[in-house]
């Protein structure tokens, strides 16, 4: 993990309201100072829960894993350390992400750059001087050159073009960029919230998030988005709802909201070779919708310039980046380019995992993740791998690994207070979930592959999606949820072996 750890670029802020997405507000009592609360703030809440649940006494920093191997007549996983430690462990759970390694663009010529380069996610603040929340006094002199504007760049740019003499964006993709409407709590607001206020909220926003129409409390960008997408269904009449009426009515509704966040471009840049630019043309959830207050005014700045490269950036001199046999001098380049994608489960962890009979973990996945419920997979006893893959996710992540965790604590438990040694899926169930798995990706298929180049598909290359969040990340969440629910109301452990 590390998300927040990591990530400490100035301009940092979660995009879905902090309301659902700090965990446990209830439980330790915490108001967050804004709606959509900065990185600085999120990182010290992570703290605050480490305190409240005694998790420091419990951790160990500084330390990576470097293996992990069944020991089949003891029961145990040995787990070793880069620190020279060997454990032993009735469960493992992994929380490596998928999110994990800055991915640098493989540009001609990047080895040669001579000014400085640095990737958004280990910024440089010895350099740029300022922190979080801004104030990069040491880039009043110079010419920044940044590539990729994802979501991380909706919020580095405002900073950069504030602080610096002049800012370059090399611009592959717009992102379509909603209104974010962030503000301060109001404490009256938030001391009226009823018990269970909080698990409610996370709920109903996943539920309209997955197309169910439900009464929900938040009103932002997510919400209105989805809203549209679930009206256009409710205006079919209901024997008119086939999956194809339904896919024409929602992309229409989708084309409308995209010509208001279009048309509020032309309103807050005045440039209009600029405001072009700047206009996403795909469909909505092709990326991560993007929300921001500033990016629009700030693309605005006479300052800053938008740099086509569609077609790709030709090379990087040592001074300087060529687009189109043009030199755009600079002498700091910024990498909003993300994370790795596509490469295998084990090299994103830095270790292989050895199951029963000294198979290993990466040779099962070698041609694609293979699980139950994204949870379990046959052959490894005790391990549970959290995460995006294979299973109900969410736009608000950290629902998801509420529910994850629930769910395994659950088994856990049971495991136990009932003196069971072992639990893993059964080879059967294992593979009945790949079938439901490829049948939901089948049917997403067409959208994705025509979907401008992104994570969602494998920056566009369809023939290899092994480790793709194509492959597993959009199973209907709350449906999934409620699968789970009634599996530990039976309390039968179907689709795993116990003993």
């Amino acid at each position: 993990g590390g998300t927040w750890y990591w990530n400490r670029y100035p301009g940092l802020r979660c995009d879905v309201e902090s309301y659902i997405y700090l965990p446990f507000l209830e439980e330790t009592g915490y108001m967050p100072t804004e709606r959509y609360v900065r990185g600085s703030e999120i990182f010290a809440y992570c703290q605050l829960l480490g305190r409240h649940f005694g998790l420091y006494d419990r951790a160990l920093f500084q330390t990576a894993i470097t293996g992990m191997r069944w020991d089949d007549d003891a029961a145990r996983w040995v787990v070793t350390t880069d620190r020279g430690d060997t454990f032993r462990a009735r469960f493992v759970t992994t929380q490596s992400g998928i999110f994990s390694r800055p991915q640098f663009p493989g540009i001609a010529g990047i080895e040669h750059f001579k000014g400085k380069m640095f990737h958004s996610a280990r910024w440089d603040y010895a350099y740029t001087g300022g922190n979080g929340d801004g104030g990069l006094d040491r880039l009043a002199d110079k010419r920044v050159g940044l590539i990729g504007t994802g979501a991380t760049a909706l919020q580095v740019v405002p900073e950069l073009a504030r602080d610096a003499a002049h800012l370059t964006i090399f611009q592959r993709t717009p992102t379509a960029v909603g209104v974010r409407d962030n503000g301060p709590t109001d404490p009256a607001w938030f001391a009226s919230l009823p018990p269970g206020w909080q698990r409610e909220r996370e709920i109903t926003f996943n539920q309209i998030a997955n197309g169910e129409k439900v009464d929900c409390p938040i009103d932002d960008g997510w919400s209105r988005f989805f809203n549209r997408l679930i009206a256009a269904v409710e205006a079919l009449p209901e024997d008119q709802r086939t999956a194809e009426a339904i896919g024409a009515a929602q992309e229409a509704a989708d084309f409308a909201y995209n010509e208001i966040v279009r048309a509020r471009v032309d309103d807050e840049v005045s440039d209009p070779e600029k405001a072009a630019l700047l206009k996403a043309w795909y469909r909505t959830l092709c990326k991560r919708p993007g929300f921001s207050d500033d990016y629009l005014p700030a693309c605005n700045r006479d300052n800053v310039d938008i740099v086509d490269v569609s077609g790709g950036v030709d090379r990087i001199s040592e001074d300087a980046v060529i687009v189109n046999g043009r030199s755009y001098p600079v002498d700091c380049l910024i990498f909003c380019t993300g994370f790795e994608l596509g490469t295998t489960w084990a090299h994103q962890a830095g270790y292989d995992v050895i199951g029963r009979d000294g198979r290993r973990l990466s040779e099962k996945w070698d041609q694609g993740l293979v699980t139950y419920h994204g949870l379990f997979s046959h052959g490894f006893p005790n391990i549970f791998f959290m995460g995006l893959t294979q299973t109900g996710t969410t736009v608000n992540v950290p629902h998801m690994l509420r529910e994850q965790i629930d769910h395994l604590t659950y088994i856990v438990r049971r495991c136990l207070d009932e003196g069971l040694t072992r639990v893993e899926a059964t080879r059967e169930a294992e593979q009945g979930w790949q079938q439901q798995i490829a049948a939901v990706n089948e049917a997403r298929r067409p959208f994705q592959e025509a979907c401008t180049p992104g994570y969602f598909n494998a920056e566009g290359k369809a023939e290899d999606r092994r480790s793709a969040i194509g492959s597993g990340m959009y199973f209907p969440s709350t449906a999934f949820f409620r699968m789970w629910e009634e599996w530990r109301a039976a309390g039968r452990f179907e689709g795993l072996d116990v003993s």
